[in-house]
């Protein structure tokens, strides 16, 4: 294990045992103050949920709220694969959660500016491409038609693509291409993913984590168009 990893490991069982005391002492049916509760989700995190320095722990701080409640969800129940979340969150209520993810959705915080690409422009092209366009060829739908023209998520339960390092886009597409995560059913994501060789997924982690994050990175409130493949954790409100 290197060293980034021993610390990020340290991290976050500091937030293990800091959720642990909380949920110990708080009396029955009675939640501990939001920012202590929150501290587990910001020693990974990072401070405010603003993301991490190491390129594997994503921003959480505005990201639409129903999307983060089903993350916390998927964690709990198995369908993500964590084992250091799934121990934070194993003895979680939903009411429990739905407080923590609306705490984080609330956050209106500036996005730092991207980190310059160093990959072939015929690289960030293709990237472009998949994101704008999709690949009607492969019957691959474009970023873009879940997650917004602006790609920065549709509320309730839409995430945004900007503001999120390559390995963490990267890690996460080849999870779900590897059948590693998982989301509520039908599982749409993994769908698109499962279409996706090596360089899609390179490609496309290399062109959103090198864009400028657009309207504040705030969601936007409906959908331009209808879900082009249904998707189960998004709400009719999203559709």
């Amino acid at each position: 294990m290197n060293r980034l990893s021993i610390a990020s490991t340290a991290r976050a069982l500091f937030g293990l045992l800091a959720l642990s005391a909380t949920t110990t002492f708080a009396a029955p049916g009675e939640h501990p103050d939001i920012d202590l509760r929150v501290k587990a989700c910001t020693g990974c995190h990072g401070a405010e949920g603003r993301a991490a320095a190491d390129g594997y722990y994503p921003r959480i701080a505005g990201k639409p709220a129903g999307y983060l409640y089903n993350q916390l969800v998927n964690f709990r129940d198995g369908r993500r694969q964590y084992p250091l979340m799934s121990g934070l969150l194993q003895t979680l209520t939903d009411d429990y959660l739905q407080e923590i993810a609306r705490h984080f959705s609330a956050l209106d915080l500036p996005y730092p500016p991207p980190v310059r690409s160093t990959q072939k422009a015929s690289v960030l092209a293709h990237g472009e491409r998949l994101v704008r366009e999709g690949d009607p060829a492969r019957d691959l739908p474009a970023c873009a038609s879940c997650h917004g023209s602006a790609l920065t998520g549709v509320a309730p339960a839409l995430p945004g693509l900007l503001g999120l390092p390559h390995d963490y886009l990267a890690a996460q597409l080849a999870g779900w291409k590897s059948g590693i995560r998982h989301a509520h059913a039908p599982d749409c994501m993994a769908e698109v993913a499962r279409k996706l060789n090596a360089e899609d997924i390179q490609s496309v982690a290399h062109w959103l984590s090198s864009q400028p994050v657009s309207q504040g990175g705030k969601p936007a409130a409906v959908l331009e168009k209808p879900l082009p493949i249904r998707c189960g954790g998004v709400t009719e409100a999203a559709r």
